[in-house]
């Protein structure tokens, strides 16, 4: 239903003759990823909108692969494959050994909620107090109790209603314990607990701090909880006449690149784009692409759900940057925002790996992939067990392949001082080599990283080609701060994982091997050759710096940015919880909706021991 003032907005804009002419829409959007498809949805079944969602992938649905997306145990299969990935790599990094870090991003509907670990985890509630003071103007309305009504909006969590829980959103939330793996997974919050830390309920609700069950993005059914399977899919293919009649109004277009904003003046009319190249390995697509452009425009606005690199690519392409770096390129300036591309915030963090004295772990289900050389030999050693697992599942949503196998985790503080938890773990039962190879031994790991590092990157174009990569510099560890709190981290998790709670399982230590945990300078050494990324690229167009709190971009009509770009900077933990409820918030403010009235009180009493 359209409220009083959008339907007196659309009708206005309707009646306008415009360049756009035929097969206009109200509203265009580019990427239909975490962000997109939640503003897609709210505009065409809430606000009655007319949408166009351009996404540069495709969709896995109905193609024979469809289940290396919808099973949570397969999330490694599309990190390493650019059919659903924009695979990018990081420059080399100045303070990792020159090291370039892999960056998968979404390059599917669902984006990459669609590629994701699917850990839904909020952040702590001071991190918005901190949003709304970075954001300056109107920052207010991003403070915990105006955000948390938009969290219990977009969620359905398998427990219910709550203080700090939605029970009847779009997006499925629910927690698994897989018995194969559950002794393993209760020894690792035990010896948190040993430790010295607390055991929470919530890590979302009351109390962030401390161990315990993880919240995942997957269905109660076992299906993958991507914004493309509890946003686009009801709409796309319905199954109640009020779906179908919002469906109606939405026009989803895949496998087209935008490649350049439209303007008339300061005001942005549309997008223009080529049918999609193929991508070629490290990032970049090849340029014998020999597509037709083209040109659609939009009667209200033109929003970018990029992500935090497609977002400042496309606005650089189009005129809107760093006005000295345009020039340079040879690119014609529409707008001067120095701002854009700058402020890239990411999450590093190493993965302490222990063998098992005795199976408690995913392997012999987890697929041991060719690269391993003469470990390859030992691949699906039992092929019955990885067999009967994809069984279950496809037959039932059930088993060890509907989980994603990050059920527990834990926050702590990296020293004293700090206001709240600034480490984060995910615990896995399983060993790796690199990231994504799971060794034919039985083990466990639990990767640990800073929440909130003081490192500040950029993303910038390589050349005047939107075929080109872009040019990722997250600058890691450039900060004395940052390298003291990720060697203060790994002594810590080395003593959590020492604990007596886990030495019944304990062989040995697989990594870090024969370290010298006293010595500052091995401790560096090691995180600076073994960390890698926690895929959380953020903070490039950023609320107060280059848009406002609604996401418009400054000096400019008509054109706004909804994505985790528009972060200020992180929240403390995985983002794409924080993604969603931002697209929630943006999406009643482009409906001409009231924001959700504050919650109450005392939500907003978060514990922090």
């Amino acid at each position: 239903m359209l409220s009083r003032r959008t339907a007196k907005s659309l009708a206005a804009s309707r009646s306008l003759s415009s360049a756009a002419g035929k097969g206009c829409f109200d509203y265009v959007i580019v990427g239909a990823g975490s962000a997109g498809a939640v503003v897609a949805h709210r505009l065409v079944k809430d606000a009655g909108a007319k949408v166009l969602l351009i996404e540069n992938g495709k969709s896995h649905h109905g193609r024979w692969d469809w289940w290396k997306i919808n099973m949570p145990a397969a999330l490694t299969f599309n990190l390493a494959d650019a059919k659903y990935n924009w695979d990018f790599y990081t420059v080399p990094q100045r303070h990792m050994d020159g090291r370039r870090l892999h960056q998968p991003r979404g390059r599917a509907l669902g984006g990459s909620s669609s590629l994701n670990a699917m850990a839904y985890v909020r952040g702590h509630a001071l991190d918005y107090e901190r949003w709304a003071q970075e954001i300056g103007e109107d920052g207010s309305a991003w403070s915990y109790r105006n955000i948390l009504p938009y969290y219990r909006k977009a969620q359905a969590h398998q427990e219910g209603q709550s203080l700090y829980r939605g029970g009847s959103g779009p997006l499925a939330v629910t927690r698994r314990r897989t018995a194969a793996v559950a002794a393993i997974n209760e020894a690792f919050i035990a010896a948190g607990e040993q430790a010295g830390y607390p055991r929470t309920d919530d890590m979302n609700g009351f109390q962030q701090e401390g161990f315990g069950q993880m919240d995942m993005t997957v269905t109660p059914d076992g299906k993958r909880a991507s914004t493309w399977e509890c946003y686009l899919r009801p709409l796309m293919h319905p199954k109640n006449a009020e779906d179908e009649e919002a469906g109606k109004r939405l026009t989803v277009i895949t496998n087209q690149m935008a490649v350049r904003l439209l303007s008339e003046g300061n005001k942005i009319i549309g997008v223009e784009t080529i049918p999609s190249p193929k991508p070629k390995p490290g990032g970049g697509f090849q340029k014998d692409s020999s597509g037709v452009l083209q040109q659609h425009f939009a009667r209200e606005e033109v929003i970018l759900s990029a992500g935090a690199v497609g977002s400042p690519q496309l606005l650089m392409m189009s005129g809107i940057g760093d006005s000295k770096e345009l020039e340079r390129l040879g690119l014609p300036v529409l707008l001067d925002q120095p701002a854009v591309g700058k402020n890239l915030q990411d999450h590093l963090e190493f993965y302490v790996q222990y063998l098992s004295r005795f199976p408690c772990s995913l392997y012999p289900w987890a697929a041991t992939f060719p690269g391993l050389g003469a470990l390859s030999r030992y691949a699906y050693r039992q092929p019955w067990r990885a067999i009967h697992a994809g069984l279950l599942w496809m037959l039932a949503g059930a088993g060890i392949g509907s989980s994603n196998h990050f059920e527990v985790g834990g926050f702590i503080r990296s020293r004293p001082g700090m206001r709240h938890p600034d480490l984060q773990y995910h615990f896995i039962p399983g060993i790796v080599t690199g990231q994504l190879d799971f060794l034919p031994e039985h083990g466990y790991q639990a990767h640990c990283g800073t929440m909130r590092p003081t490192s500040r990157g950029t993303v910038q174009l390589q050349s005047a080609s939107i075929l080109d990569a872009p040019l990722i510099d997250p600058n890691f560890l450039s900060t004395e701060e940052d390298r003291r709190d990720m060697r203060a981290g790994l002594r810590l998790t080395v003593e959590i994982m020492e604990q007596e709670a886990l030495k019944d399982f304990k062989l040995k230590r697989f990594a870090p091997d024969n370290l010298d945990l006293d010595s500052d300078d091995a401790v560096d050494a090691w995180i600076r050759s073994s960390s890698h990324s926690g895929y959380h690229l953020s903070c490039t167009c950023a609320m107060g710096q280059v848009v406002d709190a609604n996401g418009k971009v400054k000096g400019l009509e008509k054109l706004r940015v909804v994505d985790a770009s528009i972060m200020p900077s992180m929240t403390s933990g995985n983002l794409n919880a924080p993604t969603i409820m931002l697209a929630e918030k943006i999406a009643d403010n482009l409906c001409g909706n009231e924001a959700l009235p504050p919650a109450e009180e005392s939500a907003c009493f978060i514990r922090s021991r």
